[in-house]
C-alpha cells in the first residue's frame, strides 16, 4: 500500500471516530469572531469577556452558571426569571455618605455575602440588569466580582428581557452556599487621592458618565456640590445603547468613544454618582481591551471633599 493510501486510510479512520465519538454530529469548535452586528464576543474564554450575548449567557447558565438578578425589585417584577437569585449592590457598599459607592471594606463580611448567594470560586457568574430603566447595577456586580479576584463573571447584552426571550429553563435547585474568597484585584478601581494626583497626567482620561444635567451642575442624586471633576469629559454611558437596551454594535461603539477622544492608548478613568454607572462603562471598556478603571466612591465622595476642585 503506497503512503498516499495509509495516509488516506489514517483520515477516513480518524473522521469515522470522531463521528462516534459526538453521535454523528460535527464537534462544535467556537473560536472568538468579532462580528460587526452585535457587541458581545461568543469566546470559549471568560477571562476577557465581561459581556456576552443572551444566546451564550443561557448556555452558561445550563452548563452551571449562577445567574445573579441585580435588577432593582420595583424594576423586575413580575418577570423575574425563575432561579435567579436577587441582588443589590447596596447589599455589599458601606451605608452611609459620603462612602455609599465604596464596597464594604471589612472582607470577612463581604466573602460571607457573596457565599450567601452562590458565588463560587471556579463557577462563572452571569448578571442580568434593566439597561433602559436601571442604573447599570450588573456592571456595578460584575465590576465588583473581578475587582475581589472572581475572573469569569459577565452581565447580558440587553438585560433581562433579552435573556427572557432564548427560553431559559427554570432553575429550580435552591441556592448553593458557594466557596469564593476574596482576591483583591486593584487594576479595576482608582481612589479619590490617587485620582486627584493624576488629573494633570497626559494620558489619562476622565470620563463622567452621568447625565447632562448633572454634568451640568445639578444634583438630582444628592451629591454635596453640583459639577463634575476638572477635565473630565461627558460621555453618558446609555448613549452606548439600543433604544432596547442592547450594545450598540462594537464598531459604532469605539467610533463614539473616539470622538470624545477615548482610545486605548489611554488610561480611562470612569465615575458617575456612586460608582455604579460607571462601574458598566468600565465593564463595557475592559471587554472592549481598554486599560480603565472605576471610581467607586464617585461624586459622593469626591463633592463632599470641598477641598478638591470642581468645575461647572
Amino acid at each position: 500500500m503506497g503512503f498516499n493510501r495509509v495516509f488516506l486510510f489514517i483520515l477516513v479512520a480518524v473522521a469515522i471516530a470522531g463521528l462516534l465519538r459526538f453521535g454523528g454530529r460535527p464537534y462544535p469548535v467556537r473560536v472568538p469572531i468579532e462580528s460587526s452586528s452585535v457587541f458581545a464576543v461568543d469566546s470559549p474564554d471568560l477571562s476577557d469577556r465581561w459581556v456576552v450575548s443572551a444566546d451564550r449567557a443561557k448556555r452558561l447558565i445550563e452548563d452551571g452558571a449562577t445567574l445573579l438578578d441585580a435588577r432593582p425589585s420595583k424594576l423586575s417584577m413580575p418577570d423575574r426569571l425563575g432561579g435567579a437569585i436577587a441582588v443589590r449592590w447596596q447589599d455589599f457598599s458601606q451605608p452611609n455618605n459620603p462612602n455609599r459607592g465604596k464596597l464594604i471594606e471589612d472582607d470577612r463580611v463581604l466573602t460571607e455575602k457573596l457565599q450567601a448567594i452562590g458565588i463560587f470560586n471556579d463557577r462563572p457568574v452571569v448578571a442580568i440588569g434593566d439597561p433602559v430603566r436601571g442604573w447599570g447595577e450588573e456592571g456595578r456586580i460584575v465590576w465588583m466580582l473581578r475587582s475581589l479576584g472572581h475572573r469569569q463573571a459577565v452581565f447580558v447584552d440587553g438585560g433581562g428581557l433579552a435573556l427572557a426571550q432564548v427560553d431559559l429553563s427554570p432553575i429550580e435547585s435552591p441556592t448553593p452556599l458557594g466557596d469564593f474568597t476574596i482576591e483583591h484585584r486593584g487594576m479595576w478601581s482608582i481612589d479619590r487621592d490617587a485620582l486627584h494626583q493624576g488629573l494633570e497626567r497626559d494620558n489619562w482620561v476622565v470620563i463622567d458618565t452621568r447625565e447632562p444635567r448633572e454634568y451640568a451642575g445639578e444634583t438630582p442624586y444628592g451629591e454635596t456640590r453640583g459639577g463634575h471633576i476638572p477635565g473630565a469629559v461627558h460621555l453618558y454611558y446609555k448613549t452606548l445603547l439600543t433604544d432596547e437596551g442592547k450594545l450598540l454594535d462594537r464598531p459604532s461603539v469605539r467610533s463614539l468613544l473616539l470622538e470624545k477622544g477615548i482610545t486605548r492608548e489611554d488610561r480611562a478613568i470612569a465615575y458617575c454618582t456612586g460608582g455604579v454607572r460607571s462601574a458598566w462603562l468600565t465593564a463595557v471598556l475592559a471587554d472592549l481591551g481598554f486599560e480603565v478603571k472605576n471610581y467607586p466612591g464617585s461624586m459622593w465622595e469626591w463633592s463632599a471633599d470641598r477641598k478638591l476642585p470642581i468645575q461647572l
